[in-house]
């Protein structure tokens, strides 16, 4: 066996703590009363790379591999994923006194999306525990993601997508070689599906959290965007909530990196940006709620948004308000809008998720709530190529 240095020890449930072994496949908490996430723990204390070390390896989110799971080497399924660009977002008023805002462009991943990062540590992990069917629900970025890297690890994919979801959606997973299934429904409703076949075949869900391992590859975000801003977390992040594994995954990260004496206690204020269309996260942040109520008013352009309640809801409403974060809901229109506007001014062209956080930054600097001289991040987690079908639908 090639040894990756892995530091993970164990998981263990984030809401009643009980510890699950690292040498076993599992979803969520088994306490019928608790069913919780699962969250890999790692020995930092044990850690002997330094920071000034990662320069000297390669550009991808296996870079911080002491502090992913797999212990192998030779498990590891890996399309080049992670260490995307951070950039200034040009079309923000980033004159003196104003904020800094930049962008970190998921779109550069395998697949075009955020969701390689998260698909490559789960397949990787599932192969190395002797997975060899694996079935999600899926908006359409997950689903290309996992039959990406099914294929390469040599496992079979079942994905169930909304028949709504773009064609481009379809198609990759089609090429990739796994079997899809279109529902006629919304991403809760091909959970439900999902979950019955998987139990009745023996398939391996990897449904959005309730698995252990998408969650560290989401992770790596976090520890790219220290790493990329030396170290020095910026004052805001904004990020497109659907599922919400990687809000919580930066925030793990930031964690971690503490514990690793990387970074210091300062942390950045955290704002889910939500489509009207599924807004359960919203509303319940904005009213003082500790879980989400299930919200679907049916389409939107932003199909990764349509998530009409995250499994992780309390999570992610824990980490707002531990961050001293907000949150901001946008209609379709203004996701349309600001598109176009950062298309026309950046040359880049943004997933309608990533697009949403652009006016979500107006309605906030607007208000004060961002204030002058702030650092601000906005996370773009895929490309707009793939959601031309809804862009021209939508009459931009």
């Amino acid at each position: 066996m090639s040894q990756t240095n892995s530091l993970l020890t164990h998981l263990q449930c984030v809401s009643c703590g009980k510890e699950y072994s690292k040498e076993e496949l599992h979803t969520v908490c088994e306490d019928e009363n608790c069913k919780a996430i699962l969250s890999a723990q790692y020995d930092f204390h044990s850690n002997t790379l330094t920071k000034d070390e990662l320069r000297f390896r390669p550009a991808t989110m296996w870079r911080y591999r002491e502090f992913l799971p797999v212990f192998d080497s030779e498990n590891i399924v890996t399309l080049g994923e992670g260490f995307t660009p951070i950039l200034p977002l040009n079309l923000t008023n980033q004159s003196v006194g104003n904020p800094r805002v930049f962008y970190k462009d998921e779109s550069l991943n395998p697949t075009c999306s955020f969701k390689a990062r998260g698909l490559s540590a789960a397949v990787s992990k599932a192969k190395e525990l002797g997975v060899r069917e694996t079935v999600i629900p899926t908006a359409g970025n997950a689903g290309g993601a996992l039959a990406a890297y099914s294929a390469r690890a040599g496992i079979k994919a079942h994905i169930y997508m909304p028949k709504l979801t773009p064609n481009a959606f379809k198609t990759e997973t089609v090429l990739f070689g796994a079997e899809l299934r279109e529902i006629d429904g919304n991403i809760s409703d091909c959970g439900k599906l999902s979950q019955a076949e998987a139990a009745k075949h023996g398939w391996f869900d990897v449904s959005t959290l309730k698995e252990p391992y998408r969650l560290e590859g989401k992770k790596t975000m976090g520890y790219e965007i220290a790493e990329q801003f030396d170290w020095n977390i910026p004052d805001v992040i904004l990020y497109p909530t659907g599922g919400g594994t990687g809000m919580i995954g930066i925030w793990k990260a930031f964690h971690e990196l503490e514990q690793l004496g990387w970074i210091d206690a300062k942390r950045p204020r955290m704002v889910a940006v939500q489509s009207e269309s599924c807004n359960g996260i919203h509303l319940a942040f904005q009213s003082g709620q500790t879980s989400s109520a299930f919200k679907d008013n049916g389409f939107t352009v932003a199909n990764g948004l349509r998530v009409p309640k995250p499994y992780a809801d309390k999570v992610i409403l824990q980490v707002l308000r531990e961050s001293g974060g907000n949150s901001v809901s946008v209609n379709d229109t203004e996701i349309l809008a600001s598109l176009r506007e950062i298309a026309a001014r950046e040359g880049s062209l943004w997933s309608p998720e990533g697009a949403a956080l652009r006016h979500a930054f107006q309605v906030l600097r607007q208000s004060n709530w961002i204030a002058d001289n702030e650092t601000v991040l906005l996370l773009n987690t895929g490309s707009g190529y793939k959601y031309l079908e809804n862009l021209f639908s939508g009459e931009i």
